[in-house]
């Protein structure tokens, strides 16, 4: 399997695309996640009407550096919000363009969610809004992945099973639309072999991340309570194709973040923060821990 990481990792140290694509490639990792989850105002390829000359210089760098683009995640919205629905779907259209663009294969999209929604109303309102981004799908050949979640993150009805993901893609049923499994998620729900295999030969997508088994916490594994042979075991038995994708970014996290603020101290703030140097060498020893994992089940392609 190819070892990819997104360069979410890098949002809080870069403050574009390709700086993030550099610093990933200094720690060693050679396929690459392209993150459109943080759309904040500058943003070079989502807002930006000469997005492709942005695209085009990832591409040549990541061309001269035998670097490959691998998979992305489209930008966080919620389409069942009647307030940002249309832009929900324009920015994902935009998404699957850059993808197009840059050749990037599989885009993992967050599906809807309304707590008040009962399922069959769940169901025909998010295949609704993904119908609307098939067709730019198809244009480009870039599959798009529906991706499950925990009762802690969304409440009421919500893809959280094998069962449940494959059940979704089905209704959809279109050859472009397939599942991505989120082992932290996943966590928090209870044991995983089972659920991927019951996925199956619809799963696309992994990302791959750990937790204690309460909170979404997004770090590396054995940085939690994920059981990784039970993980490689279910990738194997299902014969995954896909990336072995890192969502791994808040091994260590900012002062201020939605998981919980770290505690202040009024009198000093020089170690209130992570510094890049932190980063890069955390995301070497990610890249170690990913090799570690692929090779033990003789899987790495680094």
């Amino acid at each position: 399997m190819r070892l990819a990481t997104t360069t979410g990792d890098f949002d809080k140290y870069c403050g574009t695309y390709l700086e993030r694509v550099k610093r990933l490639h200094e720690a060693g990792f050679k396929y690459i996640d392209l993150s459109l989850y943080s759309v904040n105002e500058n943003d070079e390829l989502l807002l930006s009407d000469d997005w492709k000359a942005s695209a085009q210089e990832l591409l040549e760098y990541v061309t001269e550096n035998n670097m490959k683009f691998v998979q992305c995640h489209s930008p966080n919205t919620n389409p069942l919000d009647e307030a940002q629905a249309e832009r929900a779907v324009a920015l994902n259209i935009r998404a699957i363009e850059v993808c197009g663009y840059l050749g990037i294969p599989t885009m993992v999209v967050h599906s809807g969610w309304d707590r008040n929604a009962a399922k069959e109303e769940w169901l025909a309102r998010n295949k609704a809004f993904f119908m609307r981004l098939l067709p730019t799908a198809e244009k480009h050949n870039v599959c798009i992945c529906h991706e499950n979640s925990t009762r802690v993150n969304i409440g009421g009805v919500y893809p959280k099973t094998g069962a449940e993901m494959r059940e979704f893609s089905e209704y959809v049923g279109h050859p472009l639309f397939h599942s991505c499994w989120d082992t932290g998620h996943a966590n928090i729900e209870g044991s995983q072999y089972s659920e991927i295999l019951a996925i199956g030969d619809d799963l696309r997508a992994v990302h791959i991340n750990d937790n204690r088994g309460e909170r979404d916490e997004h770090t590396i594994p054995y940085f939690g309570t994920v059981n990784m042979d039970e993980i490689m075991c279910a990738l194997k038995k299902i014969e995954f194709k896909g990336p072995f994708t890192f969502e791994s970014g808040s091994s260590m996290r900012p002062a201020k973040y939605w998981l919980g603020n770290r505690h202040g101290f009024a009198d000093e703030t020089r170690l209130s923060e992570p510094t890049f140097e932190l980063q890069l060498e955390l995301e070497r020893f990610m890249y170690a821990v990913g090799k570690h994992i692929l090779s033990a089940y003789d899987e790495f392609d680094g």
